[in-house]
């Protein structure tokens, strides 16, 4: 199929998003791409995105390789999602949401996570950013970071400090039971226009609270008694007590909810028809990205929150409308790489 590359909307030293257009039919989708030679992280997320199928998954539209300005680039396009991410939503609305909108979107999140447990998979990276959000509602996207959490060889640590479980904090597992944790922060992201943990200035910090104070986040004031509760079951701090997907679909915060009612009503943006209408997509510009420290799994975990942070430049990370995601380069190697970025989503 050939296709035409458009506007940019979103950037970083790992990947490039463009909007796309199918040759003659002016059919509008989006492409992630990033050069050949780099593309180790992307063929993997691409090897996820190859084998799912869900309404609540951003969609895999094929991939290619295409030789640009003298260079060869490994592209994977994907469905052009309109009403940008969750996060672009909430501040749209003030800062936050009402709850039977956070209900609605909890609803949809769960049901994308539904979809890739029961195939398997753990995302391992959710947060707002990496919600899109479509004319249907919410898709989960950005499975850089995702992994087969019954195979023994991906039992690594990947995600954003600030949305991460205590155990994996700590360096022990990150299974499906993450995955609800980090659903928890965003409803309160949803919730607050905030983060679970404010007040905290550094990364290091961050993880060191999740990772051994005993606590959970604070749960917004004027949630109702059911939305309370709901968020006590995703932030059990021992994983085996977490409730999982299956029991918070029956949790009584989102019963009998009618998920097209408030959705019509909310989620009316609309695509663009074709490559002229590119006014409408803003460009997210990212920072780049660079190597923290070589690790090896087995690595304390106290020693392993400190490598996150012993950087110079770390220090500097801020918890504004930008982000850190961990990534790791795994290369079938013992020592593991973590790469960080400031992540808006792709």
């Amino acid at each position: 199929m050939e296709w035409r590359r458009g506007q940019t909307i979103g950037r970083g030293s790992s990947a490039t998003v463009s909007m796309a257009t199918c040759c003659g039919c002016n059919h509008i989708f989006a492409v992630k791409s990033v050069e050949l030679s780099q593309s180790e992280l992307l063929q993997r997320e691409q090897s996820f995105l190859c084998n799912l199928s869900s309404p609540h998954i951003v969609s895999y539209k094929g991939y290619d390789i295409t030789c640009e300005n003298d260079k060869l680039m490994y592209n994977v396009k994907m469905e052009y999602v309109a009403g940008g991410t969750l996060g672009d939503v909430v501040r749209a609305k003030g800062g936050k949401l009402d709850e039977a909108m956070i209900k609605g979107y909890t609803y949809q999140i769960l049901q994308g996570l539904q979809y890739l447990h029961s195939s398997g998979i753990a995302h391992c990276d959710i947060k707002g950013a990496n919600i899109l959000i479509g004319e249907s509602g919410a898709k989960l996207s950005d499975l850089g970071c995702a992994k087969w959490v019954n195979l023994a060889a991906t039992a690594t640590i990947g995600g954003t400090p600030m949305f991460m479980a205590p155990e994996v904090a700590r360096g022990e597992e990150q299974g499906f039971p993450a995955d609800i944790w980090a659903l928890g922060c965003i409803i309160i992201e949803m919730a607050t226009g905030g983060f679970p943990w404010p007040n905290i200035s550094d990364p290091m910090s961050i993880l060191y609270k999740i990772a051994y104070s005993g606590k959970s986040p604070d749960f917004p004031e004027f949630l109702s008694q059911q939305a309370v509760d709901f968020l006590s079951k995703c932030f059990k701090r021992n994983s085996n007590e977490r409730w999982t997907v299956k029991q918070l679909l029956k949790h009584p915060f989102l019963e009998d909810y009618s998920l097209g009612r408030k959705q019509n009503q909310e989620f009316n943006t609309c695509s663009p028809t074709s490559i002229l209408d590119q006014g409408v997509w803003n460009a997210i510009e990212e920072e780049s990205e660079f190597f923290v420290r070589t690790r090896s799994l087995n690595s304390c975990p106290d020693h392993r929150i400190g490598c996150l942070s012993i950087d110079s430049r770390v220090a500097q990370w801020t918890w504004e409308e930008t982000w850190i995601t961990i990534r790791e380069n795994n290369d079938g190697n013992e020592d593991k790489s973590l790469w960080v970025n400031n992540s808006y989503g792709w």
